[in-house]
């Protein structure tokens, strides 16, 4: 995989990530985008009635925010080690031998 596709790659993850992010923040001030598929359960919804639950508030703001504000300061991360230059890349590898030290 070039350098351009990995760069691409997660600029296209960065942008779904901060969608998310943007559609929970959304959900807990007004309740927007409570049928969003993002905020699905895994396993089962839970029921009242016959009709399904939306997510609570508390999870949104307690779990998912912070698991996404986590992968995007990661994405982040790995955006700059790619587009640093290869020669700081090279700098960061040489290390000083032994003997240098004393």
């Amino acid at each position: 995989m070039s350098s351009a596709s990995k760069k691409k790659a997660i600029l296209d993850r960065t942008q779904r990530h901060e969608d998310a992010i943007a559609k929970a923040r959304e959900y807990v001030e007004n309740g927007a985008h409570a049928d969003w598929h993002g905020f699905r359960p895994l396993f089962t919804a839970k029921l009242r009635g016959s009709k399904a639950l939306p997510p609570h508030k508390d999870w949104i703001k307690n779990v998912f925010l912070p698991r996404r504000e986590r992968a995007l300061r990661y994405l982040e991360k790995v955006l700059e080690k790619l587009e640093r230059s290869p020669a700081e890349k090279s700098s960061r590898r040489q290390r000083r031998s032994p003997r240098e030290i004393e």
